[in-house]
């Protein structure tokens, strides 16, 4: 080898250790001492073993102000890339905090943004691990601008392929709206997310709160429903992701992974889980797991709105959406947050093909001036407007109640439902038999000698007649009444049938959903 070539050689390793150097040994112990991985450790967990090839890890920044011209690292402190998750190909970004805190300037961007129009390109899902301080102030609106041009992305691929945000650190002020945008967000017990910090809200308001009690993990995962799964530490998160990538298909022209196994019926305990009396709770998740492949469920937001149940399952092997009404909580009421919960997961799933199976046991929308002043009215609306508008297999299990408005809003046929089923037990009717009775027979009890009887006696009556699923069976609501041990087997008879499915909406721009 000749002198020129060897020099060559040397400068290229030279700078490939620059690169893995990153923002140096000891900043790399700091983030390890945290209990963080370093950007690169985290892709290499996220991919399958030895899969993680980077993409332009030269790049840096082209700013000179302010002394940026001497805090300069190839990389620009972010990692990006390609590999394999579940031998199907993924891009992904890794915000890098050992340098500059991991903060976003023009080059940095420049870099998520090539590795975004890749993953379009390829019809692969997008993976976004946030650790950053923010936008590098020193770029000024170079680097408000490579938020935007995020964003921009983020929302042009909503629905075309899967988009995963992963929070592992701080993620604050306006690079919170591109994990907002994204189908789901992944936390760690020790990352934060706020539009603005606990200094500038004592600043403006008086407030005095810690950064945990503001945007931690704890408060978005069961407040305010911001994140979607949380776990303790960076490895346990990105086999989360892992895990859910397993359910999703790699854009909307493709598939979900089929996962061969054994499939096991348990319907036969249903009737054990579920009490006939509507006024005793139960875990629907009991339920699900009754029904689906053995320890297939994926729970969705399991702390936020826990009135309502959603996520993937596999049935017979393929991806399945469900969403549950969970009579532990507010005895499986909708309300504000279960609608926004549920409706926004089937509209994910209505995006990339995954079929959908609802399980029905709900008494109302929940009642109360609270509600009605935050917008139910508008909330609820969403759960209709995404029912109706999912174009995916719709299959429907009426267990119990199915009363009024929430037994429309939930997958009844009314809103496309393709095959509803109910057990014997079902109670369908505008609403429970006391509230009925003391409507249509106010007048009928007032005037009897013994009211309270003559309630009792058309109590009895109304329960007798409209408490059961059969009229709605008789007017074609209820395609068939199904016995509890029965359940597994129809349902997937239902799924097998309807694979063929071709429904298309009318031609429009897109529609208007409710606030």
């Amino acid at each position: 080898m000749d002198e020129l070539w060897q020099n060559s050689i040397d400068r290229l390793e030279s700078r490939r250790e620059a690169v893995l150097a990153a923002g140096g040994a000891e900043r790399i112990a700091k983030q390890h001492a945290s209990g963080k991985l370093t950007a690169r450790e985290r892709m290499e967990a996220l991919f399958d073993d030895g899969t993680f090839v980077e993409l332009n890890d030269q790049i840096t920044s082209r700013c000179s102000d302010f002394g940026m011209d001497k805090k300069k690292r190839p990389g620009d402190g972010v990692v990006t890339g390609y590999g394999y998750i579940h031998g199907r190909v993924a891009f992904a970004s890794s915000q890098d905090f050992t340098v500059g805190g991991g903060s976003l300037g023009e080059a940095q961007a420049m870099k998520i943004c090539k590795a975004m129009d890749k993953a379009m390109e390829m019809k692969a899902p997008f993976i976004s691990i946030n650790d950053s301080g923010g936008a590098r102030i020193e770029e000024g609106i170079d680097s408000l601008t490579g938020y935007a041009d995020i964003f921009y992305r983020n929302t042009i691929a909503s629905g075309v392929i899967p988009q995963i945000s992963v929070i592992m650190g701080p993620c604050a002020g306006g690079a919170c709206y591109s994990p907002a945008i994204t189908d789901y967000i992944f936390m760690t017990d020790y990352s934060q997310m706020y539009i603005t910090g606990p200094a500038v809200v004592k600043s403006v308001t008086g407030e005095v709160i810690s950064s945990a009690d503001l945007g931690g993990a704890s408060v978005h995962s069961s407040t305010s429903g911001v994140a979607h799964f949380v776990y303790p530490d960076d490895l346990s998160c990105l086999n989360g992701v892992r895990q859910l990538l397993g359910y999703l298909p790699q854009s909307n022209e493709d598939l979900s992974l089929t996962v061969p196994g054994t499939p096991v019926d348990n319907s036969a305990a249903l009737a054990d889980i579920v009490p006939a009396d509507s006024k005793k709770a139960y875990d629907v998740r009991n339920v699900i797991n009754s029904i689906v492949d053995a320890g297939s469920f994926f729970e969705v937001q399991e702390n936020f709105a826990r009135n309502i149940v959603v996520g993937f399952a596999r049935l017979d092997g393929q991806t399945i959406g469900v969403i549950a009404n969970q009579a532990l909580f507010m005895a499986g009421s909708l309300e504000i947050n279960a609608s926004d919960k549920a409706s926004r997961f089937i509209r994910f799933c209505d995006c990339f093909d995954i079929p959908l199976l609802t399980l029905v046991d709900v008494p109302a929308f929940l009642p109360g001036s609270q509600q009605e002043h935050g917008g139910i009215i508008r909330h609820g609306a969403k759960l209709l407007y995404a029912y109706s508008e999912a174009t995916v297999p719709k299959v429907s299990l009426i267990m119990r109640k199915a009363y009024g408005g929430a037994y429309i809003a939930m997958n009844s046929k009314g809103t496309g439902a393709d095959i509803v089923y109910a057990w014997p037990i079902a109670e369908i009717a505008v609403m429970g038999g006391s509230g009925a009775v003391s409507i249509i027979g106010k007048k009928a009890i007032e005037a009897s000698e013994d009211p309270a009887a003559k309630r009792e006696e058309l109590l009895a009556e109304y329960n007798e007649k409209f408490m059961n699923p059969y009229i709605a069976a008789e007017h074609g609501y209820v395609d068939e009444v199904i016995l509890p041990s029965e359940t597994r087997s129809k349902i997937a008879e239902a799924f097998k049938m309807l694979e063929t499915k071709d429904r298309t909406l009318p031609l429009k721009k897109h529609g208007n959903i409710p606030l």
